[in-house]
Order: structure tokens, then sequence, then C-alpha cells
């Protein structure tokens, strides 16, 4: 694992919906981390209270705890060079053993099969980056959420001078056509100028060629593009990331099979205590040495 040095610039609990901070609408609060060998900030989500004293339930009963990932969806979920199932869910999934001293397994499924894997009782939990959504939680359970997916701002590294206030951006704005950042960009920013592309990969090519020098888009894909050698090191994140369950959803959960009651507490209690030692971060910025939030 990669190994950094830290330096704690703020902590806040990123708990509540849609927060308004500093006059962004969506705007949640996180924790400021500065990495002495990065060249800016990294925000560590954090989805749990640090007050929390959860009590940590007792698991003697579950004797083996059967996960399914998805190994399709790097850098969540991958094989490696040596066909070893790894990634950022996985590496949690196996903290998250560890922290229960629980033996574990973890098996790769196609992402389509995996509730279904639950269903039938053939797995008894999922870290695939599964949305949790009314649909979703008709058929399983969910966690907590482990991690959601904000929108964010992505500039040319020359754009100017560049005011981000929502009453204020008046500029041009690449989106994507037809989708819920275009539709929070309307909504809250009334002077910004959409433009819209067919695509994210389309948009972030516009970004590249210069075509466009401001867009709004999923901040996971665009801190994977920015990390990645297909950026070229044109652009970064400008300042803010926005939070809205109206326009970008609840998060990602681990999904369990319904009524495991006790299997959803341990792994919440577990994820809390991961977030408190600074597991998550270490597993995060492994991942993520350009964090999306």
């Amino acid at each position: 694992m990669r190994h950094f040095a830290f330096v704690l610039a703020l902590i806040c609990a990123l708990t509540a919906p849609a927060v308004a901070q500093d006059g962004k609408p969506g705007v949640n609060n996180a924790v400021k981390i500065q990495a002495s060998d990065a060249s800016a900030s990294v925000f560590i989500p954090n989805f749990w209270d640090p007050q929390s004293r959860l009590e940590r339930p007792d698991v003697s009963s579950l004797r083996i705890v059967r996960f399914v990932a998805d190994d399709t969806y790097p850098p969540f979920g991958f094989l490696d060079q040596g066909g070893t199932l790894t990634g950022f869910n996985v590496d949690l999934a196996r903290a998250i053993c560890e922290e229960l001293r629980i033996v574990c397994t973890i098996q790769a499924r196609r992402f389509d099969t995996i509730v279904g894997a639950l269903e039938r009782g053939e797995a008894d939990a999922a870290i695939a980056s599964l949305a949790i959504t009314p649909a979703a939680r008709a058929r399983v359970d969910f966690t907590r959420p482990y991690y959601r997916t904000p929108a964010r701002f992505i500039t040319r590294k020359d754009p100017g001078a560049l005011d981000l206030a929502p009453d204020s951006l008046a500029s041009e704005v690449a989106v994507v056509a037809d989708s819920a950042h275009a539709a929070f960009l309307a909504r809250h920013f009334p002077k910004a100028v959409p433009r819209a592309y067919p695509s994210t990969p389309a948009l972030l090519t516009a970004l590249r060629s210069e075509e466009a020098s401001l867009a709004f888009a999923d901040g996971v894909t665009g801190a994977l593009w920015l990390n990645g050698a297909d950026s070229r090191n044109c652009c970064a994140f400008a300042d803010g990331f926005f939070l809205d369950p109206a326009y970008f959803g609840e998060g990602v959960g681990i999904a369990l099979r319904k009524q495991n009651a006790l299997l959803r507490r341990a792994i919440d209690f577990a994820l809390l205590r991961l977030s408190q030692q600074g597991t998550y971060t270490e597993i995060y910025l492994k991942y993520f040495p350009i964090g999306f939030f």
C-alpha cells in the first residue's frame, strides 16, 4: 500500500445530505488531508459521525461471510496481473472482515448477477459499487453508504479568473446532455451557459482539446481521468463538490440479503471503526491519489 505522511487540517462529518457550505448548494463537509508528497490537498469523504460510539456486535454466530464483487470496474474491482481479485471494494471488504475478526470469502461475479446471487442465498454480502435506490432496496438491504459520487467542476489549468459562486458563474460550462449534472447546473447556477455533449468521454475530450475550458460532471470519473494519461495533465478540479440526493442519489452501500440485521449492524460497525482508525483513508488514497471529493 502506498504510504503518505499526513497532517490533519480539518475534521467534519459528511453525514447530512445537501448541506449548503460556503454559499454553495449541496456542498457537504469532509476530512481535509494534506499529503506531504502531493501538490494539493486531498479531501477524504467521511460518512460516519466521528462521535458515534457503536457497540461491537456479537458476531460469533457468523461462521463465514461470503462477499461477491464485480471484477470489471477498476479501480473498484478488477483482476491484477496475477489474476487476483483486487481494488478499492475488495480491500475494503477484507478490512471489514479483519476488523470483525470473521472468516470471509470474496468471489468475483458478473455485475448483473450480483443481486440475484444474494436473493438466491449464494452470497451474504455484495460490495460492488451498488447504488442505493428504491428499486434496489425492494430486493436487498443496504449498509450505510461507504461512498457517494459528488458532482465536480473540472477546469483547464489556465482558465484565468473564474468565479464559481452560484449567483456569479456566467461562463460556458460543458455538461452531458439530459444528465443530472445538467439539471443541477440549470437549477443552481442560473447564469451559467450550458454546452451539451453526448457523453462524458466527449466532454472530457473537449476539455483536453481546449474546445471547452470548464465542465461540470461526475467526480469519480473526473478523478480517474485526471489521474490517467488520457488527460495529458491538462486539467484539474475546481474548488467545491456537490451532493444532492435528488440529483445524484443516496450513495453506494454494501448490499445484503433481506432480514440479515446482524450482518448489517456488524458491517456498519466495522465501517465506522475503519473510518476512525484511518484505514478507510489509506485504502481511499491507494486507489484515488486524486480524490473525487
